[in-house]
């Protein structure tokens, strides 16, 4: 289930966030950001623990949809420690849109599953040797 992120607390909420956040820019009077609701809430319940999904309403945090530029809504963009991996403001239908998320969340999962064979391979750019480990 996603919930309400506003100006005040989108830092804490999506920028600051452990986990990625999937943030959905909508409007009341947008016919497709009300179609794609129940799409996203499920696709939430299938990756919950591994993702956040948040609703942010562009009418109202005009600052927000300026500073991150939306030219039509709905538009998604997929947040990963405090910067945006992958942006979504086209799509053919939900079809589409389920096969483009599931894509996105998988390349984040491969990029996490890495991680441990960078370090290591490059020990040196996790910092671990500074510290004498």
């Amino acid at each position: 289930m996603s919930f309400s992120v506003n100006e005040s607390t989108f830092r804490s909420t999506v920028l600051d966030s452990d986990l990625p956040v999937l943030v959905h820019f909508w409007a009341p009077w947008c016919g497709l950001c009300k179609m794609i609701m129940p799409l996203l809430n499920h696709f939430h319940s299938e990756w919950e623990g591994h993702i956040q999904l948040v609703d942010i309403n562009a009418d109202q945090n005009l600052k927000l949809a300026n500073a991150y530029r939306l030219s039509t809504l709905p538009t998604l963009l997929l947040f990963d420690q405090g910067e945006i991996r992958h942006r979504l403001d086209s799509f053919r239908g939900k079809d589409d849109l389920r096969l483009t998320l599931d894509t996105m969340m998988q390349s984040q999962a491969l990029i996490y599953a890495e991680m441990p064979r960078l370090v290591q391979v490059y020990p040196q750019a996790s910092g671990a040797n500074r510290f004498g480990v």
